[in-house]
């Protein structure tokens, strides 16, 4: 939970709290571990009950409602069939994505003047040296 947190981020919000809480701090904490504890628990026995009424295991992961259809409504081929027309479709749009990515890799590494080897070739002119910019052309 608090992976993308460093030690002074951490340290940071538990000086927060203690300035908003003070003496209190304890108790707020074990009142809100006290919720977390209620929170599961209510959700474990409506998982439970769930499961009692409709005769198959439940798990908590499963009360999404795509979920809740793909693993207990549908059918291995009845899942297959609705998939196969699409599949065609996300096949080719995955391909074509795929290639214009390559395309676009070559196109920056061709144009990356870190690149070692001669530069690239150019029809145009060569471009003019920048001129000092002066105050007047910043107005």
């Amino acid at each position: 939970m608090f992976e993308n947190l460093n030690v002074w981020e951490v340290g940071a919000l538990l000086l927060l709290a203690l300035l908003i809480f003070g003496d209190r701090l304890p108790a707020v904490i074990s009142d809100g571990l006290r919720m977390v504890r209620n929170l599961r628990t209510m959700a474990r026995s409506a998982t439970t009950d769930l499961s009692k009424e409709l005769g198959t295991d439940i798990q908590l992961e499963d009360l999404h409602p795509k979920a809740f259809i793909r693993k207990h409504l549908l059918s291995e081929e009845d899942e297959q069939a609705i998939r196969k027309p699409l599949q065609g479709v996300y096949d080719g749009l995955r391909a074509d994505v795929t290639g214009v990515h390559d395309e676009l890799k070559d196109v920056a590494n061709a144009a990356d003047p870190r690149r070692p080897g001669p530069p690239p070739a150019s029809t145009t002119s060569p471009v003019p040296a920048p001129r000092a910019v002066s105050y007047d052309d910043v107005t």
